[in-house]
């Protein structure tokens, strides 16, 4: 069974920074995409940014330059550095892992709230 666990949300004021981190168990980790999303109160799920197992990334033009994507194959754990939060980056947090067959696996979510 696969399972993604989220840690390292919170409540932190505009201009600081957070790590989140997303950990997979039951599948390979090395040889799947890693991706974060958000969701904002009212609106639908968006991509943060993701990351191929080659580690290649790619991000949402709202956090270029401020978000950076990673992952640890030894520790099946993907991250999420945030830096100079904006009150607008306020939502759940979710992780998802892509195999490259068969269906995508989500964590249960994280949340960041982030005060003007």
């Amino acid at each position: 069974q696969v399972q993604l666990v989220e840690s390292g949300g919170g409540l932190v004021q505009a201009g600081e920074s957070l790590r989140l981190s997303c950990t997979t168990s039951g599948n390979i980790f090395s040889i799947n995409a890693m991706g974060w999303y958000r969701q904002a109160p009212g609106k639908q799920r968006e991509l943060v940014a993701n990351i191929t197992s080659g580690g290649s990334t790619n991000y949402a033009d709202a956090v270029k330059g401020r978000f950076t994507i990673s992952r640890d194959n030894a520790k099946n754990t993907a991250y999420l550095q945030m830096n100079s939060l904006k009150p607008e980056d306020t939502g759940v947090y979710y992780c998802k892992n892509s195999p490259r067959f068969g269906r995508d696996y989500w964590g249960e979510g994280t949340l960041v709230t982030v005060s003007a």
